[in-house]
């Protein structure tokens, strides 16, 4: 029996962000996609991850889906058979990073959220895929299903991140970090620090932006199904 998967999406995105590795991931796997919009705290987030999941996973995230694997690992890591980092960090929030969350945050309440996206979306992608207007609809479905509150939610629980540094030094099994070559908000610097940590496999993939899942499917299915073995 293959090890289950618990897949976390990042901020503003649903399960939908996984799709095009569903059919390969899901191939005699058990999945599960982590409800991540309806607390504001990663604490709860891992929380309600951990009562859900099976008693051991293999534990994949992207981006924000990252500082909840990282949470995961400080409260559960007995349970946490393997790990996929993709576009995230494991450095803790700074009155600098936090700065321009508060600022949408603020915007959200004033009833601008569909700026707030229109404005995410230009750091998301690759420059070259700007212009894609399918995969920015993806996007934009995606924001939308979390929705303004969950929005408010996850950020303010990205804000609250601890160094996660320590506990991903602690990490057992095979953890791949993978990381778009064109990522903006997530480079490929902080990328290495975490494969420099803990060893792991660092895959760098080239024209490709922040949401690799969807800019890059064919070559993220191939690093994940590599990792999982």
């Amino acid at each position: 029996m293959k090890d289950p998967l618990v897949l976390v999406p990042g901020l503003s995105c649903n399960a939908a962000l996984y799709a095009p590795q569903w059919p390969a991931l899901a191939d005699g796997r058990p999945i599960l996609v982590a409800e991540h919009a309806r607390d504001d705290s990663l604490g709860a987030i891992a929380r309600r991850l951990l009562a859900a999941a099976p008693p051991r996973f293999a534990l994949c995230g992207l981006s924000m889906g990252g500082y909840v694997a990282f949470e995961v690992l400080r409260q559960a890591p007995e349970r946490v058979t393997r790990l996929a980092l993709l576009g995230t960090s494991a450095k803790p929030a700074t009155p600098e990073t936090n700065g321009p969350r508060e600022q949408m945050i603020a915007l959200v309440e004033k009833g601008a959220f569909d700026n707030v996206t229109t404005l995410l979306w230009q750091r998301l992608v690759a420059p070259a895929r700007l212009t894609d207007e399918r995969l920015r609809l993806q996007v934009r479905r995606m924001a939308d299903d979390v929705g303004a509150e969950g929005f408010v939610r996850q950020q303010k629980a990205i804000m609250r991140r601890p160094d996660s540094r320590p506990a991903l030094a602690a990490a057992s099994g095979p953890v791949l970090v993978l990381v778009g070559e064109e990522d903006a908000i997530t480079p490929v610097a902080e990328a290495r620090e975490m494969a420099g940590i803990t060893g792991a496999r660092l895959a760098v993939v080239p024209a490709c932006g922040h949401l690799s899942t969807l800019e890059a499917p064919e070559a993220v299915t191939a690093q994940l199904l590599r990792w999982l073995g």
